[in-house]
């Protein structure tokens, strides 16, 4: 598996966390203090297309790890439940770091 496929999936993670947080916090303005209904749809549509290219991703990733079906849809679902995807996004990691196949052309570590 190329590392490529790894850093994708990270940067949906954190950018898919990142933007349900600020969703979440959109939500109790709008229905806490009834304040930014506009902001609050802009940032739900923005998430929700986000969320889709996290999942993209995610599979991806997935299928190339050859991961279970159960522990696929753990970490597909981790982009709807705050802050989870950050903490899945670490586990993730430390697993796939090993099937990661870096291609070095010869003689480029002597160059390094």
């Amino acid at each position: 598996m190329k590392r490529s496929v790894l850093t994708r999936y990270r940067v949906m993670a954190y950018v898919t966390a990142v933007m349900l947080l600020v969703l979440c916090v959109s939500m109790v303005f709008k229905y806490g203090f009834d304040k930014g209904a506009d902001i609050t749809f802009v940032i739900s549509q923005v998430h929700g297309l986000l969320y889709i290219i996290y999942l993209i991703f995610a599979f991806d990733l997935g299928a190339k790890a050859k991961w279970p079906v159960g522990k696929l849809l753990w970490i597909l679902l981790s982009g709807t439940i705050p802050t989870a995807a950050f903490f899945v996004e670490r586990k993730v990691v430390r697993e796939t770091e090993p099937l990661i196949q870096d291609r070095v052309p010869a003689g480029a570590k002597a160059r390094a």
